[in-house]
């Protein structure tokens, strides 16, 4: 690792820490003048990562640091394009590029594994945020506006229009996001947390641009940020770019911005309100809807020792469904599950806890709030067995030492963990280095009183306490539509013919902005030549074994060690395949042998990260028709449990039983209630599917199984479920599926450290036991299928998500480079400016699905519906018919390349791997589909577009909402209730 020689002159070096199970060092630096710290974290990794976050504290819900957010990225003093950050998505090798608005900070990240790219959005980040221009248009288009719905014509109705506006009234379509803003809202009624930072659609309209620039003025300073690195990349030359391009020009400001303490409350609070749930006001449609939550306020967050303290206690009490307060939620009648707020928030200044139900009814809130104060009471005065609590110690030590990756830079997942104790005034390299904290609180749990302590304290001493009654209401969203057009009526009636005149003139002139084209030549970027030759990918070795197939992948996991059991998919029949997700989702959370659920539940917890179960369908490299399906068995734990989670392994595969009828009812409950809630956050992905489902028998299955169909499929059999005859019959499915799965073809893969894969061999080789396949083991398939798919499916939302999907080829096919480029260089140039920035979405794109032989256009939290679907047209015939040039072809292959090389963590990366073989998906496959990315041409651009899009049949699906049922009816859509 890296050491630092140097100390830049304009900095102070506070301090540097070794954390050894985290393998970094963290420097502590502050910058002189201004006074802005630096946090940088050493480590042997090439991935940089940059960040630079404000404290940032609305008092209002006009969600101003939402917007400014948006805006600050629309160009600034050295880049003055309107699109500084989206351009660099496509002129970078980044791995990852975002900015977030939390509840009292924003942070402007990214991650590159190019040191030049890495400077190069340094740059453009560092100007954006410090010397941003906030053009007046710009926060016309990014936060809100009002126009003529026809824009020339002044006499048709007034509509608003922004892309906060409309991320917020997706965002806000969600039961839980609404159920979080108004717990957090009572149990903080004066400070910062009582309002929405995102923003609410009727409160954001009250957002002038001048309070923008005042916000902009007070929050966005050196002295009220912070700046986080981490990498391989000395602090030295961070520092001295950092102080070259921004804070040399700044002097220290007295801005103190900062949350204070929350006033407390001197009883319980009772809260009853309502969220939007657009469907029939019937009693049996709004039944079983009702939320019902508790929440506690609890110490500062900034105290490492508090803070570890309240996720012991939370997770004593709610880690696995052996735990006392899970165990009454999940068992309880009074509703369908525990709820999503379930847990501790220890991100704000002052941390709450929270528990409740979902899928209740409102005269159930006394019996709720009395079953979890008698289990706190109960846990209070008995305490809970001694092994739980060291099992949740083992928890965190796991997830301490684990190397993360997959889902965002493991580096970022560092920063992010000590940003909120740097924001609150805390130690955030304490924060990063829990071994001596958790080494203490092994010692405070030998105190059988310790728990009992903490549950009284934090909880049942606690006055400010509040209990929370959501109720669904089937007409709020009439009446807010209603209350939103008699604001614009009001507003319309008072303008003059002047100002008339402006809104149009405004209209024009963001048009005329949007279609204006930028001189990106300005923008610093990387190129062709900056592009590494070749694809690292983990190469596993295959153990002989007179008795298991064994594949290893060294790798190093700082001390823990993956695991999966693969199992070949036999073939199953449809009444069977209708229930396979739920028998996957199920099998490691029943009991086994002789154990119950709750000793499986326990025994997970003591010697494991966790178990899952998953099945895969994927269709062949060069005919996706042609489908290889397997069953997978995964897991993790330190690898000094590793004979411990082989015996754990085998005993859940093995000796699950499927009698526990109540059990599998509780689960089947809490899947239907995440399902359903999953439809305003992913439906651009549902949308898609639904559209791709003619395309390949893999993407009809996960259609039916994982998609819309399959979350009308769990709501009806949820209901059956009612019926211990319906369990029973269900339960025997279950055990059939099984059978078949336990007689199968199966292998290992392990991941892990060399010495402990030789470990791990040895176990498998005395745990496992010899397995035969019966003779004429007939393993799954699915028939062939191509048709096309017109479908709206209606739900409760206040945006659209629309897909447009042609069939196209599977990804050995030659064309199939071409059209991942495609994909891009669409979205770069034509979508992207007409969906998002014209058309006021969210997001939307283009791709090329490879392993559907399908080509898919999208929309996310969408205000428009016909006209999306027109732009998806418009945008083949852009490429068809538009001039382009080599630069912007550069940009969609440096984009497509970026995707491909971004890493993952050794773990995951191994896994890919392995999986990737599996499927034909070779190394040199995948380096060979690489290559031929980078040799495509503006001309294989045109052909395909006219070979596979242009004037071809497309199916096309939208997720909308009732009131915009005549809309799919003018498309000749089915239309399907969801």
């Amino acid at each position: 690792m890296n050491k630092p020689e140097h100390i830049h002159p304009a900095y102070l070096r506070l301090g540097s820490q070794r954390i050894e199970s985290l393998n970094i060092v963290v420097e502590s630096y502050q910058h002189k003048k201004t006074g802005a710290p630096h946090y940088h974290l050493v480590a042997d990794n090439a991935e940089n990562v940059f960040m630079v976050a404000l404290r940032t504290v609305p008092m209002d819900s006009t969600g101003v640091a939402h917007v400014l957010e948006h805006t600050a990225l629309c160009g600034s003093e050295r880049f003055p394009v309107r699109d500084p950050f989206f351009m660099m998505t496509r002129r970078s090798l980044n791995t990852f590029m975002n900015a977030f608005t939390s509840s009292d900070w924003t942070a402007y990240p990214f991650a590159s594994q190019n040191r030049k790219d890495f400077y190069n959005l340094m740059d453009v980040y560092l100007d954006a945020v410090f010397f941003s221009r906030l053009n007046e248009l710009d926060f016309a288009q990014e936060g809100h506006r009002v126009e003529f719905e026809n824009p020339d014509d002044v006499n048709s109705p007034l509509v608003y229009k922004g892309i906060v506006f409309n991320e917020m009234k997706g965002a806000m379509s969600s039961a839980t996001s609404v159920l979080w803003q108004k717990m957090t809202e009572q149990l903080f009624p004066t400070t910062t947390y009582h309002y929405n930072s995102g923003g609410e659609p009727e409160n954001i309209p009250d957002l002038s641009y001048q309070k923008l620039k005042e916000f902009y003025r007070t929050h966005y300073h050196p002295s009220n940020a912070i700046f986080m690195t981490c990498g391989d990349i000395p602090a030295y030359e961070h520092q001295q770019r950092i102080e070259e391009r921004a804070l040399s020009r700044f002097e220290y400001l007295d801005c103190n911005i900062h949350v204070s303490d929350e006033q407390r409350l001197h009883k319980p609070v009772y809260v009853n309100d309502v969220y939007a749930l657009d469907e029939d006001s019937t009693e049996d449609k709004t039944h079983n809807k009702t939320h019902i939550v508790m929440g506690w306020l609890l110490g500062k967050s900034a105290s490492l020792e508090d803070m570890l303290c309240a996720n012991l206690m939370t997770s004593v009490l709610l880690d696995n469904s052996s735990s006392p307060l899970r165990h009454a939620l999940e068992t309880s009648d009074l509703g369908a599950a525990p709820s999503p707020l379930c847990g501790l928030e220890d991100s704000n200044r002052e941390m709450c806890f929270c528990c409740g139900l979902e899928g209740s009814n409102p005269q159930h809130a006394d019996a709720v709030e009395k079953l979890i104060l008698g289990v706190l009471m109960d846990v209070a005065e008995k305490g809970v067995p001694q092994d739980q609590v060291e099992a949740v110690l083992h928890q965190l030590e796991l997830s301490q030492r684990e190397i993360g990756g997959d889902g965002s830079p493991y580096g970022l997942q560092l920063i992010l963990a000590g940003l909120s104790a740097a924001v609150h005034g805390g130690d955030p390299v304490a924060v990063l280095n829990l071994d001596p904290v958790l080494e203490k609180l092994r010692k405070d749990i030998q105190d059988p009183q310790f728990i009992r302590t903490l549950v009284r304290d934090n909880l049942l001493n606690n006055k400010h306490r509040i209990r929370l009654t959501l109720q669904p209401d089937a007409d709020l969203s009439k009446r807010r539509d209603q209350a939103e057009a008699e604001r614009l009526q009001v507003i319309k009636a008072t303008l003059s013919d002047q100002d008339k005149q402006k809104i149009v003139k405004q209209t024009a002139a963001l048009k005329q902005r949007q279609d204006q084209p930028d001189n990106a030549e300005i923008l610093p970027k990387v190129g062709r030549a900056d592009i590494p030759a070749d694809l690292p990918i983990p190469q596993g070795k295959t153990v002989k074994s007179a008795n298991h197939k064994i594949t290893c992948y060294d790798q190093g996991t700082n001390g823990l060690i993956y695991q999966q059991v693969i199992v070949d998919l036999p073939q199953l029949d449809d009444a069977l395949l209708d229930v396979l997700p739920y028998y996957t989702s199920f099998i490691s959370e029943l009991g086994c042998a002789d154990k119950s659920y709750l000793d499986m539940q326990n025994w997970q917890s003591r010697v494991s990260g966790g178990l899952s179960a998953y099945f895969t369908v994927r269709g062949g490299i060069d005919d996706v028709q042609k489908t290889q399906s397997h069953f997978v068995m995964s897991g993790k734990a330190l690898a000094r449990n590793h004979q411990a989670f082989n015996e754990l392994l085998k005993t859940s595969l093995e000796k699950v039983r499927f009698d526990e009828l109540d059990r599998i009812h509780e689960l089947m409950s809490q899947k239907r209630t995440r399902r359903e809630q999953s439809v305003t956050g992913q439906g651009h992905g549902l949308a898609m599917s639904a559209a791709s489902s003619g395309m390949s028998p893999a993407a009809a299955l996960s259609h039916r199984l994982s998609g819309l169909a399959g979350i009308q499929f769990i709501k009806k059999l949820d209901d059956q479920l009612n019926d211990v005859a319906a369990q029973k019959i269900l339960a025997e499915k279950f055990q059939t599926i099984h059978a078949q799965i336990l007689a199968a073809p199966r292998q290992f893969l392990l991941v892990g450290e060399a010495d402990t894969n030789a470990l791990l061999q040895q176990d498998i080789q005395r745990i496992w036991t010899h397995h035969t396949p019966p003779a004429g083991f007939k393993g799954f398939s699915l028939a062939a299928t191509q048709k096309q798919i017109k479908q709206a499916w209606l739900t409760s939302t206040q945006v659209n998500f629309c897909a447009k999907v042609y069939p196209a080829v599977a990804a050995e096919h030659a064309d199939a480079a071409a059209l991942n480029v495609l994909g891009g260089f669409m979205r770069n140039g034509f979508l992207h400016r007409s969906i998002r920035e014209q058309g006021g979405a969210y997001g939307g794109g283009a791709g090329h699905d490879s392993a559907n032989a399908c080509f898919r256009f999208y929309s996310y939290r969408d205000p428009r519906l016909a006209e999306t679907l027109t732009d998806f047209d418009r945008a083949i015939d852009w490429m068809l018919n538009g001039k382009h040039s080599e630069q912007h072809l550069e940009e969609a292959i440096l984009g497509v390349i970026s995707g491909i090389d971004k890493p993952g963590s050794p773990s995951g990366e191994a896994k890919q791997a392995f999986h990737n073989e599996l499927y034909g998906r070779t190394a040199e496959q995948r380096r060979h589909s690489r290559s031929r990315i980078l040799q495509v041409t503006l001309t294989d651009l045109k052909r395909v577009t006219e070979t596979y899009l242009h004037e071809k049949p497309a199916s096309v699906a939208v997720i909308t909402s009732a009131a915009k049922e005549s809309v799919v009816k003018d498309l000749q859509m089915d239309i399907i209730n969801l």
